[in-house]
């Protein structure tokens, strides 16, 4: 009888990538939880971005990639939220958060006015990540922590079977990364949702993280926080000393 995980997951089984005759993915196995947040470390060029591009449909790639549940049945339709590092936008653009949600919802263009159903509907997404607040300011003057909790809003509609944040925490100031943390958890907890997660912050990843993924364009060690940080691969990789320094 084959093992089965006993929780609904997304399996990516044997997973490369090759371009141009180089090889930036490897036979990549792995298992994310539901319910669960994972968390993928390695250093610059390991293959982390290759990888979410791989899971978003962007580049092709050879393996296979499932949705599956707790018996190792196939679970149709992966809906995948994605957060990027950074928006990408003119800060000068007169252009409120409320318009940038709503002309993400919905087809009508927004300077024909935000319809009392979408309102609705972008007031309710923003209130689920704490962001309620901001819905009337300019998108331009907003800051680092709050603009990752826009786009984070925008992951989740329509909800994801799978939510994929790339270095979501760079760049924000410690009580903007406190809340944008506590809204991740709080995710985790209520929709029993798979978060997968890069950073390049140890503490973090260490504090926080359920499992965590080493990657040196394949997996070279995966388990618990301890368990990675405890290996001989994570040495070779980090080297004596380099968690510290990644964590100040």
């Amino acid at each position: 009888m084959p093992h089965h995980c006993e929780l609904c997951h997304i399996d990516l089984d044997r997973i490369s990538v090759r371009r141009g005759g180089q090889m930036l993915l490897q036979d990549v196995s792995m298992h994310i939880h539901c319910g669960q947040l994972t968390v993928l470390i390695g250093q610059n060029g390991a293959g982390k971005t290759t990888l979410i591009r791989a899971l978003l449909g962007q580049i092709p790639h050879t393996g296979v990639i499932r949705h599956v549940d707790g018996r190792g049945l196939d679970i149709p339709h992966l809906r995948t939220g994605y957060v990027p590092q950074h928006l990408q936008f003119d800060r000068e653009m007169p252009l409120t958060v409320r318009d940038y949600m709503a002309a993400s919802m919905t087809k009508r263009p927004v300077w024909t006015g935000v319809g009392k159903k979408t309102r609705a509907a972008v007031d309710a997404a923003l209130e689920a990540v704490e962001a309620g607040d901001i819905a009337d300011r300019p998108l331009g003057r907003c800051s680092g922590g709050e603009l990752q909790r826009v786009l984070l809003a925008l992951a989740l509609n329509p909800a994801p079977d799978l939510l994929v944040l790339d270095e979501p925490v760079s760049g924000i100031d410690r009580n903007g990364l406190k809340l944008f943390l506590e809204t991740l958890l709080d995710l985790r907890r209520t929709h029993h949702m798979a978060i997968l997660l890069v950073s390049h912050d140890l503490r973090f990843v260490r504090e926080y993280a359920d499992h965590v993924i080493l990657l040196e364009k394949s997996v070279l060690a995966q388990g618990h926080p301890e368990e990675v940080f405890a290996s001989e691969e994570f040495r070779t990789v980090f080297g004596t000393g380099e968690e510290e320094e990644a964590e100040s």
